[in-house]
């Protein structure tokens, strides 16, 4: 998150961390950096959808999330319901979701429970094993890959239907640049 802040200064980032440490790793790594575009939310990304207006986010990424490999425990991921309606209405109408896991259920799971929610798969089969242009590599990427487990990079489109509940117009978030395209959020 901190990289793509520094590579791209004109975007704001929103980023929900709900453990202290991982808060606090953050600032750290964002004062060291100099960025200042950066926003964090000190919880869980379900309270931001409950703050946000409709349409203000214009690309979220989704990188190397929980899998919740148990069954009983999958209710917990984020591509559920619960937390995929919610971030199509903060989504702009286009914007994109981008999503790597190094879990093959997870990614499977990903692909029938995200198009549900209003999102067309971009990334075609051949090109799953390929990070997006500028990609940062991250932690749980190398330790994936130590540990012989090939990440997959999903991209999804955000509709122009709106999610349950209404909305999906482009809004202007606050403390975010005026453009739905430039406005990035870090879920996870």
């Amino acid at each position: 998150m901190v990289a793509q802040a520094a590579a791209n200064p004109g975007v704001g980032i929103l980023g929900a961390e709900p453990f202290v440490n991982g808060v606090a790793m953050a600032l750290g790594r964002i004062r060291r950096a100099g960025v200042a575009n950066i926003r964090i939310h000190a919880g869980d990304v379900r309270d931001l959808f409950d703050i946000l207006p409709d349409g203000c986010i214009g690309r979220a990424f989704l990188l190397y999330p929980d899998p919740w490999p148990k069954r009983r425990h999958r209710e917990r991921r984020f591509v559920t319901p619960s937390y995929l309606w919610p971030l199509a209405r903060v989504m702009a109408p286009g914007a994109e979701l981008r999503l790597a896991s190094d879990v093959a259920d997870y990614i499977e799971h990903a692909l029938a429970a995200v198009p549900a929610a209003g999102f067309d798969l971009l990334t075609p089969p051949a090109g799953r094993a390929t990070p997006w242009p500028g990609w940062m590599p991250t932690r749980y990427e190398a330790k994936a890959l130590r540990e012989g487990r090939p990440p997959a990079y999903l991209t999804f489109r955000r509709g122009p239907a709106p999610s349950p509940g209404g909305g999906g117009g482009p809004a202007t978030c606050p403390a975010a640049p005026a453009s739905p395209v430039d406005r990035d959020a870090a879920i996870g």
